[in-house]
């Protein structure tokens, strides 16, 4: 690889650290902000978890689709899919926000077991999700400055991350449904 790509990629490498700091940062504190606590008169918005949990689970198909359109020798499709996977990912965290912004968290009713299993997914799910970011966007930034080979060797390692977290996030949506309000 020349020093020319080495250099294409470097000038993203301030927003990829600044944005693989500040999302985490970003969910952690809305997280913690509940509106109707402030005294906003807003309504819970109820209705968003099994919408978040459906787009995890398209996230998922996308990411399936898009390494079989490169295996394919589709490029095209494969990044016009992965596009479409970044923004599905996008509007997850922006509809996770806006929940736990308005309602109330729900706690895990089950017990035994089960709540092992539960509460493993649901760490392993969160911390993949913060260690992705950076991951994701080396990964595009490889791939929008035409390093192919660097951005294959670092593909490998980000699918089966993002995968997992898009799979889980399903999972966990299934597991805690029953206890929602």
């Amino acid at each position: 690889m020349s020093s020319v790509d080495i250099e294409k990629e470097k000038k993203y490498n301030k927003w990829i650290v600044a944005l693989s700091i500040i999302i985490p940062v970003a969910v952690a504190v809305l997280f913690g902000v509940n509106l109707r606590s402030l005294g906003f008169n807003i309504e819970p918005l109820t209705f968003l978890p099994p919408i978040y949990a459906s787009v995890n689970g398209l996230t998922a198909l996308v990411l399936i689709f898009a390494v079989v359109a490169i295996k394919k020798k589709n490029r095209k499709l494969h990044e016009r899919l992965m596009k479409f996977a970044i923004g599905l990912s996008v509007a997850f965290l922006l509809m996770y926000i806006a929940y736990h912004m308005t309602s109330d968290s729900t706690k895990f009713g089950g017990e035994g077991f089960v709540k092992y299993i539960y509460y493993f997914i649901l760490l392993t799910h969160i911390l993949l999700s913060i260690v992705i970011i950076p991951f994701v966007l080396i990964t595009y930034v490889r791939a929008i400055t035409n390093n192919i080979e660097r951005h294959k060797k670092i593909a490998k390692i980000t699918f089966p991350l993002w995968l997992y977290i898009a799979v889980t996030g399903v999972v966990v949506y299934i597991m805690i449904s029953p206890y929602y309000a």
